[in-house]
């Protein structure tokens, strides 16, 4: 009568297997929290108790029906603690008397081979391992586990939304309030990309718009460069209903105005200009000589 496996190997099993699926197939990893997944270990764990409470019941009635000699060899192996046993099989050497029942019918220069069974920790390795291989390349395959992109993507969502939050209570910016940061210049510069540059061309250089890296401007409102770029992105220019009020028209924050404003300094005041033997636009406007500061 084989000895039967504990019932906390089998409760210990359940758990690891199912927060190995939960880890795999759940949507986000706060299932912890989930009264589902504690719902489901619940009811996996009572099945296992009933499973083991009839085993007991067979167990008893295999054990009536032995012989005495039966009983006090099953008695004797039930005795020694399961994991003892395991530890027997994986790493317990036979005795000599046990080799010659393996031993091989044959060798080579006093080389003898026994026909010993592989162990079987190394088998329950072996096995795991291939049923974790099936289950990771199903879920690779079907869902978004362990996939880079769904995962970047996943963390760019969280710091939108992050963003998105702190926009709700951080104070607006506004053209009094907006102030020149040399650390917005290189986010400053994506914003022109996406919402200038189809006028004012890359680097500010000119063509439908003008040229944003010389001295000359067609409307000046205001003391500052930085002051003056601001005001243009708010109200749009009254000479030129192409350049639109971004802010107004709500394409634009004016915390993203005051990055776009940060940038147009930086290539006007910071860099050399792009002269029209350069490719940049013929100066327009006139010529303006800005207060000194950024704000």
């Amino acid at each position: 009568m084989k000895k039967r496996t504990p019932i906390s190997i089998y409760i210990a099993t359940t758990i690891g297997l199912t927060i190995m699926a939960f880890e795999m197939f759940a949507g986000d990893s706060g299932y912890f929290s989930s009264p589902f997944f504690w719902a489901l270990l619940l009811i996996a764990i009572i099945l296992l108790m009933i499973m083991n409470s009839i085993g007991d019941l067979v167990e008893n009635e295999s054990f009536s029906r032995l012989s005495e000699e039966e009983k006090k060899e099953y008695l004797a192996e039930k005795s020694i603690p399961y994991y003892q046993k395991l530890w027997n099989s994986a790493f317990k050497k036979q005795s000599a008397t046990e080799e010659k029942d393996i031993l091989i019918d044959h060798g080579f220069d006093g080389i003898t081979e026994l026909d010993n069974s592989l162990p079987k920790w190394w088998i329950g390795l072996f096995w795991f391992g291939c049923i974790f291989c099936v289950v990771y390349l199903t879920a690779f395959a079907f869902t978004e586990y362990a996939h880079p992109e769904a995962e970047y993507d996943k963390e760019v969502k969280t710091m939108l939304a992050s963003i998105a939050e702190y926009e709700k209570t951080a104070p607006q910016i506004d053209l009094a309030t907006a102030k020149y940061s040399a650390d917005n210049i290189a986010e400053g510069q994506e914003l022109f990309k996406t919402n200038c540059v189809t006028c004012h061309s890359d680097g500010g250089k000119g063509g439908i718009g003008p040229n944003l890296t010389d001295t000359h401007w067609i409307n000046i409102k205001e003391k500052s460069l930085f002051k003056n770029v601001f005001w243009m992105l708010e109200n749009g220019s009254p000479n030129n209903p192409t350049m639109r009020p971004f802010i107004k028209e709500g394409t634009i924050t004016g915390r993203d105005a005051e990055k776009i404003a940060a940038y147009v300094y930086h290539i006007n005041q910071e860099t050399s200009p792009v002269t029209p033997a350069q490719g940049g636009a013929a100066p327009q406007g006139e010529e303006v000589k800005w207060e000194n500061g950024n704000n």
